[in-house]
């Protein structure tokens, strides 16, 4: 059996933080802001597998109240989302995902944030798509206060 999955995540850009995106460190004035490394994109792609499992979502999994994940690498939740879809029969399909944000521009980054997801969950890098988009100077996006992630996955029940 199929199921589809989906996860959006949002979080607030503030000076001072590292800009952390799939797993990769891009040059930027601003990072975004969170109790791990704020990378939106990993969270959404989370919470994407782990509602297509009925397994909860990431706030369920990793508390923003629990010291253990203060900074923590979301490439590292990433793995362990990846872990508890293969402990519950679990093969993933694919991933599919759109960045939010006016700057900076993505697009240089992609192969390797594809190749750091893909490595994290143990899948081929042609079952990640990641795309990016501006919000066209409008809302909180827009005038750079914030970024936006969305994702889409396929699971298939392996029993």
């Amino acid at each position: 059996m199929t199921r589809i999955g989906f996860g959006f995540d949002v979080h607030k850009l503030s000076e001072g933080r590292k800009l952390i995106l799939g797993g990769v460190e891009i040059p930027f004035e601003k990072g975004l802001l969170g109790h791990s490394d704020a990378d939106v994109l990993l969270h959404a792609i989370c919470d994407a597998l782990l509602g297509a499992a009925a397994l909860g979502d990431i706030g369920n999994h990793f508390p923003d109240t629990d010291i253990r994940y203060k900074g923590i690498s979301s490439i590292e939740l990433l793995k362990h989302v990846g872990n508890l879809l293969h402990q519950h029969g679990f093969s993933i399909g694919n991933i599919d995902s759109t960045l939010v944000l006016e700057k900076p521009k993505i697009m240089p980054y992609v192969n390797q944030m594809q190749k750091n997801i893909a490595g994290a969950l143990g899948i081929l890098e042609n079952q990640v798509s990641i795309k990016a988009t501006t919000n066209e100077g409008m809302g909180f996006i827009g005038v750079g206060e914030g970024a936006v992630a969305y994702a889409v996955t396929t699971i298939v029940s392996l029993g």
